[in-house]
Formats: structure tokens, C-alpha cells, sequence
């Protein structure tokens, strides 16, 4: 064991022993959180538009402040990013984290000098909290790598503009650095496809023990790397790799062929960064659920998800929270975003500690005949019959035929790649049916009563999703496929791509 792993198991103790007092005192915490941002930005802009010298619980604020989206708040986050200072929060942000939305084009997140160090301090904490539960501390002295978006940075009014993980990139630790790949210059490429071709030549020699990335885009690099390499399995070509660290989207659908890939059942640890704040990590192998970071500079809200577009919807904070039930996640942070919809959706599965899973996006779900099937639901479907029936999904996305055949019920469509098809496609389509209509009172309601037909798959050629988002210009970094769609937007561009 050389220095470093040796030196991380004692601090991996004393983060622990610091993270307990968050997992006891949590709502507590979230309490002192609302007081400090409310104070902090009394003099601000907003702050005094929406009179927060007279807030003095939590009922005051939700009077004051409405739910807002980015749209909402964009007028404030423009005179930010012409240079004006106290505008949400006091000075001018550190960053702009440079973002694209499904409505607003690109968006820039402010991140704050009090809120950068909470992103570097939770992803910190996530490796600890895996070395302390489970004593493996080598990945520590090994290479390390991180399939992310350029670490560039461009100027706004005098503040500095890049992505997330762009911006993350020059706050890694300096002890860190040395085994961190890749390469500043090879980070810096622009193509992503060319960039990931440069990454496997400059790793494919490497002492690589842990990787972290988008699991879609993590297994682009575990193809070319075996492709280059003969055929490995990248346990034969990193036979140190012992962790894997992702974020952003679902696990599940894509870990049976990332093990494949790997030639074992790997170590994952599962994080929920985002622009507007790092919000959790998962802190345990054993237990389920991501621990919610109460003490980070934001104050949460949750709104229950089948009333999010209601005009008065229930609006409570941390205490007040049910577990196994989907709430739309509202964020106030010491960046200054208030009453800000993330626009994702959470369900809570301890409260001792709090933690959480994601369970999709607010606008990503199929309600065309009030059936409001959300990602949770369509994955635990499509993965646990892909499972049982030893089928291989690279990837998939389902929208609403509302238009069928003459003579024909409106259904479901299903686009899904395959890595090895069902021997029977009906039988494996009627049983994730089946399994939907478990998970979703309304879709079983609608099926039984004629509305609508059992779904349907349609199979997608080899690379479908790679060329999808390629064609879209958003290949690799954050970016990932809509599970799920209200309309036909991305159905009608993988028509092309149908295996007749």
C-alpha cells in the first residue's frame, strides 16, 4: 500500500465521523441553511425585491418567493452575466457554469466563491465515505480517470464561463493531480469521438484504477479500448481497476453490458452533481439510496410530482418529506438560484438518514391519456424482463403513438437498441407491458379498459444512439438521451434507424 492509501483511511475516518453529524442532524442543518442564505442575501437584489429583511420562518418565504425555472429568473441571471453585482447573491459569481435546456437554449448557472468549494468537498467525501465502509484505499495510488467536457474557460463581464465539469477540473487536489488523466491538452479537444481515441492511447498502458463518467460515454471508451487491444476485457487490460464513479443517469440499464465489458461485477459509486449544486452521493455499498447533503449551502424544497403543474402546489421542506413518494426537487443556494425547479424528480427511501433516488424529470414522462409513466418506472420495466430473459440493452427511449393505424389503439413505442436481441420479441414485449402496468395504476387502467394497446418495440441498428446525438451535436460529455418523450420529436428521427 504506498502513502496515499495508507494517509486516506485515517481521514476517511474523520470525514465519516464529520458526515454522521449530517446524517443525525439534518433537518437542523437544513434549518441553519435557510437562515444564513436568507440573511446573506438581504441586500441583494432579489433579496430585497422580495422583502427578505421581513422572512423569518419558512411559511414567510414560500410568500414571498415563488417556484421560478430558469426562464423565470433569467432577467436577474442577465444583468449577472453583464457584470452587475448583488443581483442574487452578494458580488459577482465565481463562474458561469455554461449549460444547454430543453427550452432556454443555453443557460449560465452562477456558481458562487461559497458554493465551488461544496462541489469539490462532496465528491471528496463520496471516495471517502467507499474507503472507510470498505478499506480499499488502492485505487488511491493508481491513475485515475475523468471522461469530461473541456476544462477551457472563456470570459463573460469579467467572470469566468466553462461546463461543470470543466470548472471542477482546475479545483482537483494538487495531491491528486499527478494521477489524474487525462491530459490537460488531450481534455482540451473539442470532437468528442477524437477525443476519446486520444484518451485510450494515452491510457491503455496506464496503471488505471478507478474511472468516472456518464456510464453511455464511459462504455464508448471500454469498446475502443478493447477494440485496440485485441478483444480484452478491460480487467485484462487494467487489472487494478477496482471502482467506478458515475453520475447524471440511471446505472442500472447500462451495468450489465459495462460488466460485460469488463469481465466483473465492478465497485460503482453513484453521485448527483449538477450545475446548481451538488445535492448528493452515494455513501454505502450495502444500502440503498444517495445521502442528501444538508450542509452544503442549499436549502431544499419539494413538491409532490403529480402536482408540480397544479397552480397551487403543496410546497414542503425537509421535515415534512414521505418516503416513496416522487417530489420535484426545488433548490435555494448560497449561488443565489431561489425557489429554483431543477426540473428533476426524487423519492426518498430512508429519512434515517435522509436519502434519496432520482427518479427522472419533471417534463420527461408520457402522460398523453393521464397515465404519467416517469423514467423510474420504464427502466425497473425494461430492465428487470432484459434480466430475466438475458437480453442485452445499450440504450432506449419511449414516446407516445397517438396516431395509430386505422383500426389500431394508441400506444406506447418503444425504441431500443440491443447488444443481443430477445429470442421472442412479442413475448418480451407483452411481459415488460406487463411489468409497466405493475409499476403504474393508470397505464394498467388504460390497457384494461381499451385505451389503450399493449406497447410496442421497435428494434434500432447497431451505433443508433451514438449517431443520434452525434447527428444532434451533442455527443459525450453531460449530455444523454431523453428517456422519455410527451411528443414524437426523437421517435421521428430514429424512424431512419429502424431495423425493418
Amino acid at each position: 500500500m504506498g502513502i496515499k492509501a495508507a494517509l486516506s483511511k485515517p481521514f476517511a475516518a474523520i470525514v465519516n465521523s464529520q458526515l454522521n453529524v449530517l446524517r443525525k442532524n439534518a433537518v437542523q442543518l437544513q434549518q441553519k441553511t435557510f437562515e444564513y442564505l436568507i440573511q446573506q442575501a438581504q441586500d441583494t437584489s432579489f433579496g430585497k425585491t422580495h422583502h427578505f429583511n421581513e422572512i423569518r420562518n419558512y411559511d414567510d418565504f414560500k410568500k414571498n418567493v415563488p417556484v421560478y425555472d430558469y426562464e423565470d429568473l433569467r432577467h436577474y441571471i442577465d444583468r449577472v452575466t453583464q457584470g452587475e453585482e448583488d443581483v442574487l447573491w452578494p458580488g459577482k459569481p465565481a463562474y458561469l457554469a455554461k449549460t444547454s435546456g430543453t427550452t432556454s437554449g443555453v443557460k449560465y448557472i452562477p456558481i458562487s466563491k461559497e458554493s465551488m468549494p461544496q462541489h469539490i468537498k462532496a465528491a471528496r467525501n463520496a471516495l471517502l465515505s467507499y474507503i472507510y465502509e470498505t478499506g480499499n484505499a488502492d485505487f488511491v495510488d493508481g491513475k485515475m480517470i475523468f471522461l469530461q467536457g473541456s476544462p477551457v474557460l472563456t470570459e463573460k463581464a469579467g467572470i469566468a464561463v466553462g461546463r461543470l465539469s470543466g470548472i471542477v477540473a482546475h479545483h482537483v487536489p494538487a495531491y491528486l493531480q499527478k494521477n489524474r488523466l487525462p491530459s490537460y491538452e488531450i481534455n482540451c479537444m473539442d470532437d468528442w469521438e477524437q477525443k476519446v481515441d486520444a484518451i485510450v492511447e494515452e491510457t491503455k498502458h496506464e496503471d488505471m484504477r478507478l474511472i468516472s463518467g456518464i456510464p453511455p460515454w464511459c462504455q464508448m471508451y471500454f469498446d475502443r479500448l478493447s477494440a485496440v487491444s485485441g478483444g480484452k476485457k478491460i480487467k485484462d487490460i487494467f487489472p487494478n481497476f477496482k471502482l467506478y464513479v458515475h453520475g447524471g443517469v440511471n446505472f442500472e440499464p447500462y451495468r450489465a453490458r459495462m460488466e460485460e465489458s469488463i469481465g466483473f461485477a465492478i465497485d460503482a459509486i453513484e453521485t448527483y452533481p449538477a450545475s446548481e449544486g451538488f445535492i448528493a452521493f452515494q455513501d454505502s455499498q450495502k444500502e440503498k439510496g444517495l445521502l442528501l447533503m444538508v450542509d452544503s449551502g442549499i436549502f431544499y424544497e419539494f413538491i409532490p410530482a403529480d402536482e408540480f403543474f397544479n397552480d397551487e402546489p403543496t410546497r414542503i421542506s425537509l421535515k415534512d418529506v414521505e418516503l416513496d413518494k416522487n417530489y420535484a426537487l426545488i433548490l435555494n443556494t448560497s449561488a443565489g438560484l431561489w425557489g429554483y425547479s431543477l426540473g428533476d424528480t426524487v423519492k426518498f427511501v430512508s429519512k434515517n438518514p435522509y436519502k434519496i433516488v432520482v427518479t427522472g424529470r419533471i417534463k420527461h414522462y408520457i402522460s398523453a391519456f393521464g397515465e404519467h409513466v416517469i423514467g423510474e418506472e420504464v427502466e425497473h420495466a425494461l430492465m428487470s424482463v432484459a434480466h430475466e430473459e438475458g437480453v442485452d440493452v445499450i440504450e432506449f427511449t419511449v414516446a407516445p403513438q397517438v396516431s395509430p393505424k386505422k383500426g389500431q389503439l394508441p400506444y406506447h413505442e418503444w425504441f431500443i437498441e440491443f447488444g443481443k436481441q430477445p429470442e421472442d420479441m412479442t413475448t418480451f414485449a407483452l411481459k415488460v407491458d406487463q411489468a409497466l402496468q405493475k409499476k403504474n395504476i393508470y397505464y394498467f387502467d388504460l390497457i384494461e379498459g381499451n385505451i389503450l394497446q399493449p406497447l410496442v418495440i421497435q428494434s434500432l441498428k447497431k451505433d443508433t444512439f451514438i449517431n443520434y446525438m452525434r447527428a444532434q451535436g451533442k455527443l459525450g460529455g453531460q449530455n444523454k438521451v431523453p428517456r422519455l418523450s410527451n411528443d414524437r420529436k426523437i421517435a421521428e428521427e430514429l424512424e431512419a434507424y429502424k431495423i425493418k
